[in-house]
């Protein structure tokens, strides 16, 4: 019975001729996109709310704040940080809701990198 075995498998490689070959393919996976999430400037929030803001949701330091505050001012807007669509969509509700919170017009959007 074995014997009947490899004859018919013989019988298959003699017909067909072509010796098959497995190519492993590794599929390239990318790079989510990244997204920027701004300040814009307005003429009714204090620059010490927007101080606090930034410390307390992007992690800078007192001067680092202060610096990028001073950019929001006299440039209108300025990008605070650079993330995944989720964590930068996270960052711009907390931030609204903050400064909805406090009375603030204050706006945070994110636009993609």
């Amino acid at each position: 019975m074995l014997a009947d075995f490899y004859m018919m498998a013989n019988d298959d490689d003699d017909r067909d001729g072509d010796i098959g070959v497995t190519l492993e393919v590794k599929p390239k996976t990318k790079r989510p996109p990244l997204y920027k999430v701004l300040i814009l400037n307005d003429d009714f929030t204090p620059m010490e709310f927007v101080v606090m803001v930034l410390e307390r949701f992007f992690g800078m330091s007192h001067a680092q704040s202060f610096e990028l505050m001073l950019t929001v001012h006299k440039k209108g807007l300025a990008v605070v940080g650079v993330y995944s669509h989720e964590i930068a969509e996270t960052k711009v509700a907390q931030v609204m809701d903050f400064a909805q919170r406090h009375q603030h017009p204050l706006q945070c959007t994110m636009e993609k990198e």
